[in-house]
């Protein structure tokens, strides 16, 4: 497992009985997370110090319950990248900290191919993994089905100083912008997927990954240029293993372009225990001396 052991305003303190204790900057939150089935003891006396916590409904969704005032949003910062966090009604904050890891190791990928490269990073969600690709100096065209997350990686974009990089932002299906790039002839040397296990596109278009997955890396592979440097793929759906998806990407792609492919979970380490969280996975089709 590859754990995003680097952060410094983000920590994982503890992770028991379904819950994540997490400090943001200087807030503290709780939150669900499924994977968390351990019922260990609450060692760490800031499970009583709380700033909010997400309580889940019976009926769906959930909403925040707040023991202080808490601004609507503030920023943390990793490396040298400035991200906005808000808790939203689904219980996210706007920043997945398990893709940090991700995101490192494409600013050394991509700052050590010395040529220029170009990103396609579907399901972009608030830009992260945009935002490191083009802080290494790629030009990323960003997908997102939803409006407000393209707004929200703006907004992390100016926050990082990297507005005036060279990042297309789209708010379009994934599956149908993909078509039309293939159709127009654009290429990408680099692409990076975070299908979520579930969504809806603009125009009410439903998603489902096990379904989907295989025909959305399919099509991808015709939008790769001729010298492809790597093509990345995240799941969080419980079920679906990194091989299942290594598979997938090695079977497509591997006879067209060569390479290899690698994959493995990603994770958080917990301050309280010394363990790591799973927090999903990642698989990957790499170019010809590229490693993970």
């Amino acid at each position: 497992m590859r754990a995003a052991d680097a952060w410094k305003d983000y920590e994982l303190l503890d992770a028991t009985d379904g819950n994540r204790l997490e400090r943001w900057g200087k807030t503290i939150l709780v939150r669900p997370d499924p994977q968390v089935i351990w019922k260990n003891p609450k060692q760490s006396d800031r499970w009583n110090k709380a700033d909010a916590i997400y309580h889940r409904s019976n009926a769906g969704g959930g909403k925040w319950q707040y023991f202080r005032s808490l601004p609507q949003k503030w920023k943390i910062r990793y490396e040298d990248l400035t991200l906005v966090v808000s808790p939203t009604g689904f219980k996210h904050t706007g920043v997945f900290p398990e893709q940090a890891v991700n995101w490192s190791w494409y600013r050394k990928v991509i700052g050590e191919a010395n040529r220029p490269i170009k990103v396609l990073n579907l399901f972009g969600y608030t830009g992260g993994a945009t935002l490191a690709c083009a802080a290494a100096g790629a030009s990323v065209c960003h997908v997102d089905a939803s409006k407000g997350m393209v707004q929200w990686g703006k907004e992390n974009a100016e926050a990082s100083g990297l507005s005036d990089r060279p990042i297309r932002w789209i708010v379009d299906d994934c599956a149908k912008f993909v078509a039309r790039e293939i159709r127009r002839g654009n290429r990408y040397d680099a692409i990076i997927m975070d299908p979520p296990s579930y969504g809806r596109g603009p125009g009410g278009e439903v998603w489902k990954l096990e379904e989907q997955i295989y025909d959305l890396i399919d099509l991808c592979a015709e939008v790769l240029s001729d010298t492809p440097l790597f093509f990345a793929v995240n799941s969080y759906t419980t079920g679906l293993s990194p091989s299942v998806m290594e598979y997938i990407v090695k079977t497509r792609l591997c006879p067209i372009y060569g390479g290899h492919t690698a994959c493995d979970e990603i994770g958080l380490p917990v301050s309280e225990t010394g363990g790591v969280v799973p927090c999903g996975a990642t698989a990957f089709w790499l170019a010809d001396g590229v490693e993970v």
